[in-house]
């Protein structure tokens, strides 16, 4: 299997609640590579960007608001299998679904203020990872590209 990238995301909740220390330690418990990762606030418009996909749906002003109300920090993750496994090791988006020990069980707030985010696939982590990061050597954009448009 070759190695994936996928981006994730320690959202306002978590950072306000002080879970970055600990959400880190589980990403690295897990083997995963941290290959670049910054803090920053998200604008709202910004945020409507990057989730315009749920564009339509009702809850996607909430969805913007929340992601905008605070410092998140994203991360580039990196191992064999990344996706699927940020993904099994977020847990179920409601943290009352979520099996005990996934981030989103320990330190999620609700369904809506959930902790983290993952990308799905491997085409959604190319666009996300490419929303946050600009290419450079550490990060492989063809390579993700090539691996999104054969699992299509």
């Amino acid at each position: 299997m070759a190695i994936e990238q996928t981006l994730a995301i320690i959202k306002p909740d978590a950072v306000k609640q002080k879970h970055i220390g600990n959400i880190i330690a589980k990403i690295e418990a897990a083997q995963f590579n941290i290959q670049q990762a910054f803090m920053l606030q998200l604008a709202q418009e910004e945020a409507a960007e990057f989730y315009h996909i749920h564009a339509e749906k009702p809850f996607f002003n909430d969805l913007t608001s929340f992601m905008s109300s605070g410092p998140v920090m994203v991360m580039i993750l990196e191992k064999e299998n990344a996706i699927a496994d940020w993904r099994a090791l977020m847990g179920a988006t409601n943290p009352k679904e979520a099996d005990a020990d996934t981030i989103r069980a320990l330190y999620a707030q609700s369904i809506d203020e959930n902790a983290v985010h993952g990308s799905d696939s491997p085409e959604t982590a190319f666009e996300e990872i490419t929303f946050f990061f600009e290419a450079d050597e550490s990060l492989d954009l063809e390579e993700l590209l090539d691996e999104a448009e054969t699992s299509s």
